[in-house]
């Protein structure tokens, strides 16, 4: 008889019965970081469409709050780290195969770049700042001469970080539910939601509460779409991935996904938007409560439910 040494590693801690290695810090960060994507994208986007004046929440007064959410993102994964003190690692190389290397190094370019946005604008949004030394005021004035600069790299780089947040799950083949394409589009199409509905949400403007309801009913039909193929494309597909659809076409998911995520979190609130569009006065924080409540939890949803997915039994 021939024996043979079998090591497995299925045994560990947080493996069986489910493979639990990552808490709320990564889900929240793919919410704060998606939101923040969809606010810069905008705010450089209507920019560079020299809708300054017509669009001052957007350009203005929402990317103030991106510097703040950049931070809070970047903390929650240091707090994920388990050697924190080598985190700067990730900055001596460049690994274009890397959906972690392109995220590190995204986030060092477009945290940097919110705050300057927001330093140029905040005179504007608050008149009573005196910022006390002429070198400031000075610093000020150039940025405020490259705005337009600023704007190309913050569109380019906004989507950048928009589809890097669904990336960097479908990037582990081991997990049958995050191994798809559809991801990324679906997480960018999410975080420019949120985005929107943080505009309006801050927005005085009729018209532009109005602009961004429209393109946010355009963008909540975008992500039922890449939802719908998302589980077509399961379906289709290998067993274990046709198992790991099984967790949200009957099973532990299902409930939680199709009415926290789908239901309240798309669908009322496209139809509240749609109503208002109509002459229906609807309470604007309304449909953006509800917007960003789904924006969190398909982050929640597909992070817990990616790691209850796997290939062994």
């Amino acid at each position: 008889m021939e024996e043979e040494l079998i090591i497995s590693g299925r045994m560990n801690p947080k493996v069986d019965p489910m493979l639990h290695i990552w808490g709320w810090e990564i889900p929240f960060y793919l919410f704060v970081g998606g939101l923040a994507a969809g606010v810069l994208f905008f705010a450089s986007f209507c920019y560079l469409q020299g809708k300054e004046h017509n669009y001052p929440a957007a350009i203005k007064i929402a990317p103030l709050f991106t510097p703040g959410l950049l931070v809070l993102g970047l903390m929650a994964l240091f707090w994920d780290l388990n050697h924190k003190v080598y985190f700067w690692r990730l900055y001596t190389n460049i690994r274009l195969e890397s959906p972690m290397s392109w995220g590190a190094w995204t986030l060092l370019v477009v945290t940097p770049l919110s705050v300057l946005w927001s330093f140029t604008y905040a005179r504007e949004v608050f008149p009573k700042i005196d910022w006390k030394k002429q070198w400031i005021y000075q610093l000020e004035r150039f940025f405020i001469q490259h705005r337009r600069t600023m704007a190309w790299i913050m569109v380019f780089y906004s989507v950048i970080l928009g589809i890097y947040t669904g990336i960097l799950l479908s990037a582990f083949n081991a997990r049958p539910l995050w191994n798809t394409s559809i991801l990324g589009p679906l997480f960018l199409a999410s975080g420019l939601s949120a985005g929107a509905a943080l505009i309006i949400w801050l927005s005085k403007n009729e018209i532009e509460r109005r602009f961004f309801s429209r393109i946010d009913i355009v963008i909540i039909g975008a992500e039922i779409f890449f939802i719908i193929h998302m589980f077509m494309g399961f379906l289709a597909s290998t067993e274990v991935q046709q198992e790991a659809a099984a967790l949200f076409l009957g099973g532990p998911y299902t409930l939680p996904f199709w009415i926290f995520v789908v239901f309240i979190g798309m669908i009322i609130p496209a139809l509240l938007e749609l109503l208002e569009l109509r002459g229906q006065r609807i309470p604007v924080y309304i449909p953006v409560v509800l917007i960003l409540f789904g924006n969190v939890m398909l982050r929640f949803i597909i992070v817990y439910a990616g790691q209850a997915s796997r290939y062994l039994y």
